[in-house]
């Protein structure tokens, strides 16, 4: 098939080596360490609070995060059986340029005397801007080339940049836990990629799409870790203090609701009452992503075990009912059901954080219903900055220059990595029984 051209030997290098080139000058040029003099974005998000945060303080939070994101994202992609390597690999790559990225991206719009001031929370956030493609990289798994999940990065991150610009500075929205920017955008932005990048030839599945037992094993890990730090998650860029203990709270009690909501409604809806571990891996992490829009506020452990118990049935409901409507329906192959984990609760928690807001739950907040108005836009802009950009970001990726694999290589490492001599075999057995078939 000429039309793929699967040879990375120079594209990928060359991509890759250029992208950090500029990115060390542009670090080079706009990023100084902070001194604690600014009055940057990071001071003032401090200074209501009686001491002044010491530049160490969050860095425990930010070391749960960096677990989440390099191990709990990274494991929790591993469930298909012959793209592991891709699954950890890909994300440690994506990760890391991404982080750079973030920085610069996100940094640019709070410079103090043209410089960037890196401290903890800016490197917290440059985290999170990456969560927003890890999450779109579950959405279009085992169907792209690592050259075309780098430019993905580079597209993604910068649209993110603009709207939690517009969320969190123009609108004065709530996102603590970014529900809506990260969780909500990162999924819709990965299904508006996955339906420009539609392959009819996928329509039926494919042979490697599956999971075996150890690596759906593999894939707990990943869940595991992400159910255990996501409390820092939505609690780090909280203020210090008694918000930041009621956003680890709220996001504790959800998280375990969730837990208990998704093995229920996994065994009701399942054959003969078995679970399923695409649910049990999945929907019993979406409480922690629907209550991060009002994690920090007042809504009470009733208010956040309800708000899990909630997400933890729409999830699951969404892995069994929705997933195979919008593959045959709407043509999006939605390869880790990112729309379940992260698209539906996303949304439930956007909607959880309206109606917070409107019950004056937020603490020092006045005018109750412009408030609510605000945190409808800001959510209304996150998908539709999500949609849009993932259109548009799908039609470039769409060029055949990418060095994107062909159907009958999909969901396969062999093709971009070095694999173990069993595997090869593996793949060679596999190619003569195609060819006698």
């Amino acid at each position: 098939m000429p039309a793929y051209s699967t040879n990375m030997r120079l594209k990928f290098p060359i991509l890759a080596l250029v992208l950090e080139i500029i990115t060390i000058i542009l670090f080079g040029v706009f990023v100084v360490y902070d001194d604690g003099k600014g009055h940057g974005h990071d001071a003032d998000h401090h200074d209501n609070n009686t001491h002044k945060a010491e530049p160490m303080d969050l860095y425990p939070m930010f070391q749960d995060i960096h677990v989440m994101i390099f191990i709990g994202f990274g494991f929790l992609m591993t469930f298909l059986k012959r793209y592991g390597f891709s699954s950890v690999g890909m994300n440690l790559l994506l990760a890391a340029f991404g982080l750079q990225w973030g920085l610069l991206m996100q940094g640019l719009w709070h410079l103090d005397h043209g410089k960037i001031k890196v401290d903890i929370f800016k490197i917290i956030n440059a985290d999170f801007s990456t969560a927003t493609v890890l999450i779109s990289f579950g959405a279009v798994l085992g169907k792209t080339s690592p050259v075309q999940l780098l430019i993905m990065t580079i597209l993604e991150i910068t649209i993110f940049s603009i709207n939690e610009h517009v969320v969190v500075n123009i609108l004065g929205a709530n996102d603590v836990g970014a529900s809506m920017i990260i969780h909500a955008y990162g999924a819709y932005f990965g299904l508006a990629v996955a339906r420009v990048l539609y392959r009819p030839g996928l329509r039926n599945g494919h042979d490697n799409e599956g999971s075996v037992y150890h690596s759906d094993l593999f894939a707990m890990i990943g869940t595991v870790f992400l159910w255990m730090f996501w409390p820092s998650f939505n609690s780090a860029i909280a203020d210090p203090g008694f918000t930041q203990l009621t956003a680890v709270i709220n996001t504790y009690l959800s998280l375990a609701a969730c837990v208990m909501s998704a093995y229920a409604v996994s065994s009701l809806v399942e054959h003969k009452g078995k679970l399923d571990m695409v649910h049990i891996q999945n929907a019993t992490l979406a409480g922690g992503v629907a209550v991060g829009t009002c994690a920090d506020m007042n809504i009470g452990p009733f208010g956040a075990m309800l708000i899990g118990f909630i997400a933890g049935i729409i999830s699951t409901l969404g892995f069994k009912y929705l997933t195979p409507v919008l593959a045959s329906n709407l043509g999006i192959q939605d390869t880790c059901g990112v729309h379940n984990l992260h698209g539906l609760p996303g949304v439930l928690g956007g909607l959880s954080g309206i109606v917070a807001v409107a019950l004056g739950k937020k603490e020092g907040s006045v005018s109750h219903m412009g408030s609510a108005a605000m945190q409808a836009i800001a959510l209304a802009s996150s998908l539709g900055f999500a949609l849009v950009g993932g259109a548009v970001t799908g039609l470039i990726l769409k060029l055949p220059v990418w060095s994107q694999p062909p159907d009958q290589n999909c969901f396969d490492d062999a093709l971009y990595w070095e694999v173990p001599a069993e595997e090869e075999e593996h793949e060679e057995s596999l190619a003569h029984n195609k060819a006698e078939v």
